[in-house]
């Protein structure tokens, strides 16, 4: 595939997200006409033609797995070799567009890397990692546990949430995501004390490049759901990250028209839900 200066690129694997990545489409076409690529697996072929519909669209295969939750792990490690995009916005297909962000391809002329923190930043905070019970109060020694999986942490790494990830064609990313890879498959080996999720390893790849990185505020990947947790948001939010079905009437208007209303009605009766995804039940893979 030929390389092209910039563009966006998503993830959709299996049918339970494909509302999801429909709206996302749709949020990010009513603010930029570049290039989206879609890393895609399970999903069939009668479907795409509604991906397509929103014009420069480009599919191609993601790494394949039967937990599509894994897939999209693995396909998340491979974005350095899968984008075509000399600079390239990766974002979770839940995620909608509140705003134009053509700011985030600039500051890429300057930095390698762009990315958000966490809700829980410190990675000795980071239980989400962990196989505990999962809540926002009780604490866990997480650091020793993460360590002793062999990922190269310490008390001052950083948890970034992945779920919107900016970089350029540079050597050094390459060499970070040979190495989120790399330790993702760690996690995938531990999964009796780890769950299934990938920022550890992504927070290990940083620590081990230091690679030339600027962190963006909450503001470019603002979680609903923790909402409460976040302080010192000065300006509007851009980058709004909730499926579609929890998401405020505000961000729901940005991708409003006859033709997604008609989608979402036939979504309802035809599409399962995304909260329903088996394997995001199944605690052994997630």
């Amino acid at each position: 595939m030929q390389s092209k200066e910039k563009g966006f690129v998503t993830i959709l694997t299996g049918v339970y997200a494909f509302q999801d990545c429909i709206h996302f489409l749709s949020s990010v076409r009513k603010f930029h006409q570049d290039p989206i690529l879609i890393l895609i697996d399970r999903v069939p072929k009668f479907l795409t033609p509604l991906l397509q519909g929103f014009g420069n669209v480009i599919l191609k295969e993601s790494p394949a797995d039967e937990n599509p939750v894994l897939a999209a792990r693995k396909a998340k490690v491979a974005l350095y070799n899968e984008s075509p995009f000399e600079k390239t916005i990766f974002m979770d297909n839940d995620i909608c567009l509140l705003s134009n962000i053509d700011e985030v391809f600039s500051y890429l002329d300057k930095f390698d890397l762009l990315v958000t923190k966490d809700v829980r930043p410190f990675i000795t905070d980071a239980s989400n990692l962990l196989r505990v019970k999962q809540d926002l109060e009780t604490k866990y020694d997480v650091l020793p546990v993460l360590q002793s999986v062999g990922l190269p942490l310490t008390e001052g790494s950083v948890q970034y949430n992945s779920g919107m990830i900016a970089f350029r064609k540079k050597y050094n990313n390459k060499i970070l995501f040979d190495k989120y890879k790399e330790y993702l498959e760690l996690i995938i080996k531990n999964q009796d004390i780890l769950l299934l999720r990938d920022q550890g390893a992504f927070a290990a790849a940083i620590e081990f490049v230091k690679p030339s990185l600027k962190v963006l505020p909450p503001n470019y990947n603002y979680l609903t759901m923790y909402k409460d947790f976040y302080e010192g948001i000065y300006e509007p939010i851009k980058v709004l990250h909730c499926t579609y079905i929890h998401r405020p009437q505000y961000a729901k208007n940005i991708t409003k028209s006859i033709y997604m209303r008609v989608f979402d009605r036939l979504a309802k009766l035809f599409l399962p839900s995304r909260n329903k995804n088996p394997w995001r039940r199944k605690k052994a893979n997630y």
